[in-house]
């Protein structure tokens, strides 16, 4: 157990706190938006497996009927065989099926999806696709995808999010892109303004959609795909499949085939701890010390509120840490710029609200570091999702007051 006082953390109570990681005061009353948060939930060994069940898939990514270009570009890329939710998905929406795919973040539902479009829109140029997501950071994600696959096609696509000057995206909407990649605000804002016709598209992705539901975007992605053309193509993808997505999908889908992979949860190859902070320490040199042993090469830090994580990454690069921060107050371009240093190795903290609890894909990140507490358990579990990625092992340490 990391902790300084190892005999702090043996209780097994129910710990309550507020909003701000403290415990409530008794006869104080807790107000409606505060959770309880057990701390016991936070210690925990990473699995260790010495078999790994074999995956056996249908076919290999040569088998698909795509367009030569695109098969030269996967093969390009390294890919040979399909992911469970790829070689699940793919056939189907290659027959032009509406498909549903239930399957945690990092399971490669990017191709899932973009393989199959790309295709329809080199076989049929007048195809248009709108792909609709719930972060800055996942668009980028999915754009850089949609390059490397469509590389050297001359297929045309516009980036329509928030932070990034929106005359640029207007400008690249008016050359008329095959696809749309946008958050759910942003397409709205471009929509009401006259410079996006929904009634062009045919085919939608909302990818992330409980992710979506929790921001409140519901709303918005109601009101985007309703103004699509019909008839067309609907895909959903998203890690869970509450009561209001799945009503949502049968409104908005066709006889739509749902593909769930059963996958080990993220948190198997995460070791898990807490850092309990006692009542005469200062919580950042405790923070300084851990960073500077060696194991903790590639740090993600994760805090509550964008003022505090800026703060934060400001008094670890006095201490000459090499850090950055990302948070909604941020730019566009002071996001991928973060981003980049630190995938690029250029810097070895990046420390972050909630914006970069999801869909961030970053290889070899050594530790997750919750140094204020999330606000429930699942944010908790995205979290520390950004390390032990694939076969690697991580280690997630969440500090307790």
């Amino acid at each position: 157990m990391f902790s300084r006082n190892k005999r702090g953390v043996s209780s097994q109570k129910r710990v309550s706190v507020n909003r701000f990681g403290r415990p409530n005061v008794r006869g104080r009353r807790k107000r409606p938006s505060e959770r309880e948060l057990d701390f016991t939930q936070f210690v925990k060994k990473a699995v260790q497996t010495t078999e790994v069940e074999a995956w056996n898939p249908t076919h290999r990514f040569a088998d698909f009927e795509m367009h030569s270009k695109l098969k030269a570009n996967v093969a390009k890329a390294g890919y040979v065989h399909p992911t469970p939710i790829q070689d699940g998905a793919i056939p189907h929406i290659l027959e032009g099926k509406d498909v549903i795919g239930v399957a945690n973040t990092g399971t490669g539902k990017t191709a899932a999806f973009l393989l199959p479009l790309i295709h329809k829109t080199f076989k049929f140029p007048t195809e248009k696709v709108l792909i609709i997501i719930p972060t800055r950071e996942l668009a980028l994600q999915i754009e850089d995808e949609l390059r490397k696959f469509a590389d050297g096609s001359g297929l045309r696509s516009a980036l329509c999010i928030g932070g990034s000057h929106i005359g640029d995206q207007i400008r690249s909407l008016s050359r008329n892109p095959s696809f749309v990649i946008g958050t759910p605000g942003r397409l709205k804002d471009l929509v009401e303004r006259g410079k996006l016709r929904l009634t062009d598209f045919n085919n939608v992705v909302l990818d992330e959609v409980d992710r979506m539901l929790d921001m409140g975007f519901i709303n918005d992605i109601k009101y985007l795909i309703a103004l699509l053309k019909t008839p067309r193509q609907s895909l959903f993808f998203s890690a869970t499949m509450p009561r209001e997505i799945a009503e949502l999908t049968k409104k908005f889908s066709n006889n739509a085939v749902t593909i769930t992979i059963k996958s080990r949860a993220t948190s198997e190859n995460v070791d898990q701890d807490i850092v309990r902070v006692l009542p005469k320490e200062d919580k950042l040199e405790v923070l300084h010390n851990m960073l500077l042993k060696p194991e903790f090469t590639k740090v993600l830090i994760f805090g509550r509120t964008k003022h505090g994580v800026e703060k934060l990454a400001m008094r670890l690069e006095e201490r000459g840490f090499k850090s950055d921060s990302i948070h909604g107050d941020k730019s566009q371009a002071q996001r991928q710029r973060a981003l980049r240093r630190f995938k690029q190795d250029e810097i070895v903290i990046l420390v972050a609200t909630d914006v970069a609890a999801r869909g961030l894909d970053i290889s070899d990140v050594s530790h997750v570091i919750n140094y204020e507490l999330p606000e429930n358990y699942e944010d908790y579990i995205h979290r520390i999702g950004r390390t032990g990625r694939g076969a690697k092992k991580g280690t997630a340490l969440t500090f307790v007051d």
